[in-house]
């Protein structure tokens, strides 16, 4: 079993920065392929970013792009959330998750661990 648990969130205003941390326990993650969603009130979780098992490959969600950075270090089992210039549409509960597999997915139900999610207010 693995154990993913989020911290970093908070409130922020517009157009600035937040940096999310995911600490997987239980299992190493080294094979494993992480990603980052979100829900905010009332819509469905959506794909944010997803990074490769080395870390070599990441992809972001359009929405996101060029704003936000993912990155993991295999070492520690971590992997991170660097979000810039949030905008009024970022505020959302932010989940990392992770599937055990090389392949990366955009999919929700690709991921079979999910941490506890952590909120990210954000204000105008």
């Amino acid at each position: 079993q693995v154990q993913l648990v989020e911290s970093g969130g908070g409130l922020v205003q517009a157009g600035g920065s937040l940096r999310l941390s995911c600490a997987a326990s239980g299992r190493t993650l080294i094979r494993s392929t992480l990603a980052w969603f979100r829900q905010a009130p009332g819509k469905e979780r959506e794909f944010v970013a997803t990074i490769s098992y080395a870390g070599q490959s990441t992809y972001y969600a359009d929405s996101v792009k060029g704003r936000f950075t993912s990155s993991r270090d295999s070492a520690k089992n971590t992997v991170d959330l660097q979000m810039n210039s949030l905008q009024p549409e970022d505020p959302a509960v932010y989940y990392c998750a992770a599937r055990e597999y090389l392949t990366t997915s955009w999919s929700q139900y690709d991921y079979n661990y999910w941490g506890q999610g952590t909120q990210v207010p954000v204000s105008s």
